[in-house]
């Protein structure tokens, strides 16, 4: 009786142990006798005890961190690039046989890669052109793992960080930057303004009658100001008539 019982539980652990479960995200790389049998799953399966053995392997996006890389750009500056990579395991087969450890390979693959397009890129263009750069290694990436059943879909630079005197030349060259713009918007509203007063001149030459309703309107401002002055002004014809008759008067007490 007792050798039954002990029967019959070493057949429910055997059985227990030949039971896989594998969920929807997952998928088991099966071995026997360490022969490839295949992927299996979702679902429920059996392995043989002993013979077989299996593998899980995730087939969700995971990430990681490209830790800083210290680089000199292609104009000689030396920076420090770190990226995020996001991939996935689209054959698990492949992730299993063909490289030991996928996600470490991944990552120094992204590592020297990070290093190659930063050390061939020049600083403005690492500032400016953030976008290009990350296509450019996710391509590089994605064409590297790609054997290894391995999809780079993403790759992101999180920070570039320059030296603290590159710094200070960056914001002294913005600064003249912006003073060269304000002083272009400066000269071209003087110029605009030139043009307008040239505009006004050769209208007033002529219609005179535009001159005294500009004199009419400049009281009517001096007015409202509560101003205890007001200034009447006199066209310049009047002036140079007083002119002559004070020279003719001075010429004929000489003579």
């Amino acid at each position: 009786m007792g050798v039954i019982v002990f029967l019959v539980i070493v057949v429910v652990i055997i059985l227990l142990a030949a039971i896989r479960v594998v969920t929807e995200y997952e998928r088991g790389v099966v071995f026997r006798l360490g022969r490839l049998i295949g992927a299996k799953g979702p679902g429920l399966f059996f392995l043989i005890p002993i013979v077989d053995r299996m593998v899980k392997v995730s087939l969700r996006t995971v990430n990681f961190d490209v830790q800083p890389q210290e680089v000199i750009t292609k104009d000689n500056v030396p920076v420090k690039a770190n990226a995020v990579v996001y991939f996935r395991v689209i054959d698990p087969t492949k992730a299993i046989v063909d490289v030991e450890n996928f996600r470490f390979a991944t990552l120094q693959i992204a590592q020297t890669t990070l290093r190659a397009v930063v050390g061939e890129a020049e600083l403005d263009d690492l500032l400016s052109q953030r976008e290009k750069l990350n296509a450019r290694l996710q391509t590089i990436i994605d064409e590297q793992t790609d054997p290894w059943g391995i999809k780079v879909s993403t790759v992101e630079m999180k920070e570039i960080e320059i030296p603290d005197s590159m710094k200070r030349a960056m914001a002294k060259q913005a600064e003249m930057e912006r003073e060269r713009r304000a002083k272009v918007i400066n000269a071209q509203g003087e110029y605009e303004a030139s043009q307008k007063l040239a505009q006004a001149a050769q209208v007033i030459s002529e219609y005179p009658q535009a001159l005294q309703l500009r004199y009419l309107q400049t009281l009517a401002d001096i007015a409202t100001e509560q101003n205890s002055t007001i200034l009447f002004p006199l066209p310049l014809e009047i002036l140079s008539a007083f002119q002559k008759i004070i020279t003719k008067d001075t010429s004929e007490k000489q003579s």
